[in-house]
Formats: structure tokens, sequence, C-alpha cells
């Protein structure tokens, strides 16, 4: 089915027909491009990378970056934080943060003015509205899933008392793919929770060449605040209007289930390599993934192209592979390029 075709099945679905959601989609895809600029101010290269940072933000959803050090992972989200304006929290993990380190505890205070002794609730650097949780993977499993709770629901619970978080919140952690020993890897609950795992990867010659004269020269970069968290909330409750055509759907869905080692539809060089395949909420960042990426480009309905194009950052943390895949050093990502060849695009006449 062509885009042309997929368009024209949708012309009774469109829900972004008030003039008030076609500016805001038109101010969507203006302050995407006006964040980039931005950044390129101070990030050089990794485009894929921002595409990424950029679409979970537009989603609302939260994201784990995995690459080598000194590939400017924290420098990426902490610009961004800058350039959306947005309290930043960075949380560096090591084998001895406690979860009260990052979400908070009572502490015993007096009061000057009674002398009367009360616990006050002290906010952790979760507090924020984007964490960097950086180098996740080295603090233990309780530590960890002390995010668990403010990823999904946007609040923590302390001493059985609540609180929510301002909005918008999210949550970027980092992983060091080359250094293994004193890391925890994180349980597969809590990775289903990242919407998307981002491989940053060293740059092409030139632009590495780039960023090392850059960086050795006198920086001072104004930057520029396009787009306010109050847009990005906008941004959200938009992307959640764009249409998708049922074929469209089906076909995220198609996907997700193909790589189901139990599923009828996995296919046979797949099936041997995965112990466990992804979850309802791959589809889910699929499609959610696939109506920013299609809002930022201009166009107000979902295409196979979009949800593809995301196969790889929704899929390569949620697939489990087996001892025999591990063995043969085949990764998720070649199991995701398995996948893509082998579910077929529904035809036009579907």
């Amino acid at each position: 089915m062509t885009d042309r075709v997929l368009t024209d099945t949708l012309s009774d679905l469109v829900d972004l027909e008030s003039p008030d959601d076609l500016a805001l989609a038109d101010k969507m895809k203006a302050g995407r491009n006006q964040i980039v600029a931005e950044l390129r101010k101070v990030i050089v290269g990794q485009d894929e990378v921002i595409s990424q940072v950029l679409n979970t933000l537009f989603v609302g959803g939260n994201s784990l970056i995995v690459g080598a050090p000194g590939l400017a992972k924290t420098l990426l989200i902490h610009t961004m934080a800058r350039v959306l304006d947005l309290k930043f929290s960075r949380i560096q993990f090591t084998p001895d943060l406690m979860p009260s380190d990052i979400t908070g505890t009572d502490l015993v205070q007096e009061d000057p003015t009674t002398g009367r002794r009360q616990m006050v609730f002290a906010p952790g650097p979760i507090f924020a509205n984007i964490v960097l949780a950086d180098e996740i993977n080295r603090t233990p499993p309780k530590t960890q899933s002390a995010l668990l709770e403010a990823m999904q629901e946007h609040r923590v619970t302390i001493q059985g008392r609540t609180y929510k978080l301002d909005e918008p919140f999210y949550v970027f952690a980092t992983q060091n793919p080359i250094e293994l020993e004193g890391t925890y890897p994180l349980p597969e609950a809590q990775l289903d929770r990242f919407m998307y795992h981002i491989v940053i990867d060293h740059p092409p010659y030139g632009e590495e060449y780039d960023v090392v004269r850059t960086t050795t020269a006198l920086q001072d970069p104004q930057l520029a605040r396009p787009v306010t968290g109050d847009d990005l909330i906008a941004f959200q409750r938009l992307v959640r209007k764009v249409p998708v055509a049922e074929p469209v759907m089906r076909h995220a869905l198609d996907l997700v289930r193909a790589s189901r080692p139990k599923s009828d539809t996995c296919p046979e060089n797949v099936r041997k390599w995965v112990a466990f395949g992804a979850s309802v909420r791959a589809a889910q960042y699929l499609v959610l993934g696939g109506k920013a990426r299609a809002l930022t480009s201009g166009r107000y309905h979902v295409s196979f192209e979009d949800i593809r194009a995301l196969a790889h950052p929704v899929m390569r943390h949620r697939i489990i592979t087996n001892f025999h895949a591990q063995s043969e050093g085949l990764t998720t990502d070649v199991l995701t390029d398995r996948l893509l060849e082998a579910v077929p695009l529904p035809r036009s006449g579907m």
C-alpha cells in the first residue's frame, strides 16, 4: 500500500481538523528543526541519535542510550535540557547508591520559632524535568528499581506518601557497553519501560575531526529556547491524536508478534535464536513513535515506513536471545533485520 493510497484510506479518520491542532502541528515541526539547529552549536553529527531523542520527548517516553565513553551522551542530554529550559538532574549511579539517594527521604528538622521537631521531606534528584541516570548498570537492582515508579507513573512513594513529579518528565539512562566488571544488567521488566534503546557509535572521520577541532578551541555558544516545557506537553497530546490506518497498526503488531518464538508467525531463522520476544509495549511505542515521526515530517498520518524505521530502537532491548544466538554472536539488530524481511507489507488491495 503506497502512502497515496494510505492517505485516501485516512480521509475519514483524520483527527487534526481544528485550526488549533494544525497550527500546533506546524509549530511542532518547526520546533524540532529549531531544537536541532541549537543542538548543532554543541553536538557534531549523530543525526539519528538526536532524532530518536527528540522523538522520545515528543511522545513523552524514556530512553536508554548506550555507547562507549567520550561520545557525548551526557553532553547531548544536558544540552537538550538547556535548549528546552527544563530543570536537569544528573545522577551518577555507583554500587553504593541507595534508593533514597534518588527519590529523597524524610529528615528531622527543628522549627526555629517553636522548637518542635518534625519530619520534613527532602526531595531527591528525581524531582526534575529531565533526569540523566548515568551508567545505570553500575548500581544494584534495588536502586535501579527506584526509577520504575517514576518512569511509569511520574510519581514517587516515600514512607507511604506519594509525590507527583513536575511535567514534562523524562528519564534518559546511559550505559557503557565495554566495561562489564562491577555492573548489574538491568532487569527485563525495567528495560521494557524504556521506549528506545539508542545506540551511539563513533562518528565518521570528518565528524570526529570537527569534534576535536571545536572542543579544543574556546567555546561559548549562546543557546536559544525555541520550545518550552508547556509546548512539549501540548505536543505529546497532539501526537496521540494522529490517526493510524488499520493496515499500519496491524503491521506494527505483526512485527512484534513475529518476534515471539511461540508465535505461529515467528520466522524459523528467528525462532531458533530467541528465548523471549518483544512485549506489547513494543507495538505501542512503534505506533506512538511513528505518530511523532510523521508529524515532525509534516504529515498527518503514519506510514509503514514510520513503523519500520523505528523497529531497531524499539525492539533491540525487548528481544531476549538464547545461548545459541549469543555463542554465534547474533545480535538483536540482526534478528530485527530478519523480522523486517520476513513480515511482508500488506498489499494495496487489502
